[in-house]
């Protein structure tokens, strides 16, 4: 059976399926894993206290880029796992200063909000005694992060096969081949603020935070051998050398100094 419809009534069925169209295509949806090549659009983020979430962004991503532990963004955005996030929305990449304790300890560190904390408070932080307010404080003396780095390590054995470039779309660290399995190591003492492959083109990837302003990122590993959370010592082994996320076996390896890439050979020891 055909059905013949007249002018108006084409024109209806029209505009209906076209509305119908254009709500499906308007409903918020995840942003997807980001591309390296997308990096560029992240260049001035260090410097600000807020942004704007682009297509292609993920939590991972930005917190990357301006040099922060996803987890602190989580909490001052108010986002839980599985910390999606969606085109449009604007994301505070600082906390206010009404919320930053500025005092300064005797060991010269300052104290800002908890940025060691997870996201979800456990019962004791929330509820405890005097007693566990004392275990809560000495344990947040204990992971403070020190001022400066203390010294830095190679992270790998193996030749350096590419450098590090100024270009926007250039190497923003450093590539060191070597056999598959061969040793990751830490580069200075830190804590692994992430493991995982969110960030296409990395592979797998460890972030280790050493201070306030330097994070370390190692990618393209076979395996993790270290977890979130975890204080690491410099030199100790941390993953081990692949070629996920690439085409040959090497080791991936940048520094970020508050967010912006900068060259690690300035701060390696010489050979």
């Amino acid at each position: 059976m055909r059905f013949r419809f007249q002018g108006r009534q084409r024109t209806f069925i029209m505009m209906t399926l076209f509305a119908l169209l254009t709500g499906c295509s308007g409903r918020p949806t995840p942003a997807p894993v980001i591309e390296v090549s997308q990096a560029g659009s992240f260049r001035d983020l260090p410097e600000k206290s807020t942004y704007k979430v682009q297509q292609g962004d993920t939590l991972f991503s930005i917190a990357w880029y301006s040099g922060n532990d996803y987890r602190d963004l989580a909490r001052l955005n108010n986002i839980r796992p599985p910390y999606r996030i969606y085109p449009g929305q604007k994301l505070r990449l600082k906390p206010s200063p009404k919320t930053t304790d500025t005092n300064t300890s005797d060991t010269g560190q300052t104290r800002k909000l908890k940025p060691n904390q997870s996201v979800d408070r456990t019962k004791k932080q929330a509820y405890g005694g005097k007693k566990a307010v004392n275990k809560s404080s000495q344990e947040s003396k204990q992971q403070a992060f020190p001022e400066v780095v203390n010294g830095w390590a190679w992270p790998a054995n193996g030749k350096v096969i590419a450098t590090f470039s100024l270009q926007d779309d250039g190497n923003k660290g450093i590539d060191i081949a070597n056999t598959i399995g061969s040793p990751v190591r830490a580069a200075a003492k830190g804590k692994v603020v992430y493991t995982g492959d969110a960030l296409r083109g990395f592979g797998n990837l460890v972030i280790i935070k050493h201070t306030d302003a330097y994070l370390t990122a190692y990618a393209h590993n076979r395996k993790i051998l270290v977890k979130e959370q975890q204080w690491v010592e410099a030199g100790q082994h941390i993953a081990e050398m692949g070629d996920s996320g690439t085409s040959r076996v090497k080791l991936h390896f940048e520094v970020r100094h508050k967010g912006k890439s900068v060259n690690p050979m300035r701060y390696l020891p010489q050979r």
